[in-house]
């Protein structure tokens, strides 16, 4: 009970706050006309006193003081201004590094609480103004003693606090969800919900934002396309982090790519290269990487920071992603349709042909379109519908890669809406799927698989050779009861022990 009303406080604190940014205003514009009750409702919310500002300047004020969670929701909207409007994409922008900073005097006082040292016994000079401040954490740049430019990061106070009363809300909501509403089961929102938990929780410990810097790093060593900073390991702990100093342009700012003497085709292309080999080669991807954590080099190479969400796709994963985007990209919706019952998606019970015909309205509006051109509100409204109609369970393992997915689609579309970055990617995808899923591919596979069994025939050996032994001292008595005792005793282990013996004991006899 104690629970469901701080949550209920938690919720009229949110309806209070968009209400006096007037960001209810904003948000009602983006949808069709509410029913009389809910209307009523935001009339009633309606701030009294007239409120400053453009539209996408009230909501960025009101997710900035809701705290770290809705500023994530700000940041995945700036980039997507086919859905909410160049110019409030372009306020909500602010959200990605420039929120307010907290005083220097706490990010001293969390270095040397984290460093067990005073800040003139790890540094030479630290600069008090923060060069970013986002939603969990801030950055200063600095010079350690022996000279080297750094940049560090740390945890804003209390940001922990902050994320576990969101994420208690937001379990709060799905479980709440699921009881009034049973049919969205299905999207599974409380594990959904406890995904974003843990990545929450590995974004909060800077010491494994720096071990997934590390790992990208050595991932991407001698690549021309990604630069990883180098993390300074002396200066790291679970609060506050340092690593290599960085300059370059923001990937998003295309007037001053230009002036530098860099072609934003040249970065879109670079950043599908990037983006598929984190996903296919590496199944290691960083997950966050809005504009404000990727800048281009001088030499047009992409350098991208913050590694504090990350995400991980397994073999059988990124073979299931391989062939669903080439059969989306080549039209051939049976393979779509094929893959997705084949990894399980989709129920077997349903209908695959139905559900191929689904892939194809889904698929027909986009094929060989360019960005500018594609509705994707539209083609959620039916992907939505398509899950529900086939019974397909929301993946949670897949929530960060499609977010990730939607970020790099808004920063291509931000240099260049006529260049589809996914078809830029399609040959990658082409000569991983004939290394990966080539005839070639399959019998390296099978060879991969019978050496592993070859590998466990001198244990298998020694246990016939034992079975065999026993059974020659007549240890075990091979008659009918005890076949159906062991039967009944043991299922799988058992009847393998009676096979075992069975194959000894016939072995002894041959060579006997």
């Amino acid at each position: 009970m104690f629970r469901s009303l701080r949550n209920l406080r938690r919720l009229a604190t949110i309806l209070r706050t968009l209400a006096r940014h007037d960001a209810l205003v904003w948000i009602a514009d983006l949808n069709p006309p509410a029913p009389a009750p809910v209307a009523a409702a935001r009339g009633a919310l309606r701030p009294r006193l007239p409120v400053s500002g453009r539209p996408g300047e009230r909501l960025a004020r009101a997710l900035a003081s809701l705290g770290p969670g809705f500023v994530k929701l700000g940041q995945a909207l700036s980039t997507r201004a086919d859905l909410v409007g160049e110019e409030v994409a372009a306020d909500l922008s602010r959200l990605q590094d420039r929120l307010d900073p907290f005083p220097a005097a706490a990010a001293h006082a969390t270095i040397e609480a984290e460093l067990g040292r005073r800040m003139d016994e790890l540094f030479a000079a630290f600069d008090d103004v923060p060069v970013a401040a986002a939603s969990i954490a801030q950055v200063h740049f600095a010079r350690t003693l022996d000279g080297r430019d750094v940049a560090v990061k740390i945890l804003r106070p209390g940001v922990e606090q902050a994320f576990a009363e969101d994420i208690a809300l937001l379990d709060w909501l799905s479980r709440l969800a699921i009881r009034v509403m049973p049919r969205i089961r299905r999207l599974r929102p409380v594990e959904v919900v406890a995904t974003l938990a843990a990545t929450v929780a590995r974004e909060m410990d800077l010491r494994l934002e720096a071990a997934a810097a590390s790992e990208m790093a050595e991932n991407f060593r001698d690549d021309p396309d990604l630069r990883v900073p180098a993390v300074d390991w002396s200066l790291t702990a679970r609060r506050t982090m340092a690593t290599e100093r960085v300059d370059g342009i923001p990937i998003d700012e295309r007037e001053r790519l230009i002036a530098a003497g860099i072609d934003p085709d040249a970065v879109v292309a670079a950043a599908a290269r990037v983006f598929f080999k984190m996903v296919f080669r590496d199944g290691f991807f960083h997950a966050d990487m809005h504009p404000g954590n990727v800048f281009v080099a001088p030499d047009g190479a992409l350098v991208a920071v913050d590694y504090g969400i990350v995400g991980r796709i397994d073999q059988p994963t990124r073979a299931y992603l391989a062939d669903m985007l080439m059969g989306f990209l080549t039209g051939d919706y049976r393979a779509v349709a094929e893959v997705h019952f084949r990894a399980g998606y989709v129920p077997a019970d349903q209908d695959i042909d139905a559900f191929m015909q689904a892939t194809r309205a889904i698929g027909e509006p986009i094929f060989g379109k360019k960005l500018a051109e594609i509705s994707l509100a539209r083609l959620l409204a039916q992907l939505f519908a398509v899950t529900e109609q086939f019974r397909m369970e929301t993946q949670p393992q897949l929530l960060l890669l499609q977010k990730s997915m939607l970020v790099c689609e808004g920063v291509g579309r931000s240099l260049n809406p006529e260049v589809n970055m996914w078809t830029l990617a399609r040959p990658l995808i082409e000569e991983w799927m004939v290394a990966h899923r080539g005839p070639a591919a399959r019998v390296a596979d099978f060879a991969r698989a019978a050496l592993a069994r070859l590998d466990s025939l001198p244990t298998l050996v020694q246990n016939l050779e034992r079975a065999a032994a026993v059974i020659a001292t007549g240890g075990v008595r091979l008659d009918r009861e005890t076949l159906a005792a062991l039967s009944r005793r043991g299922g799988f282990g058992w009847r393998a022990l009676v096979l075992a013996a069975l194959a000894g004991a016939f072995a002894m006899h041959l060579l006997g």
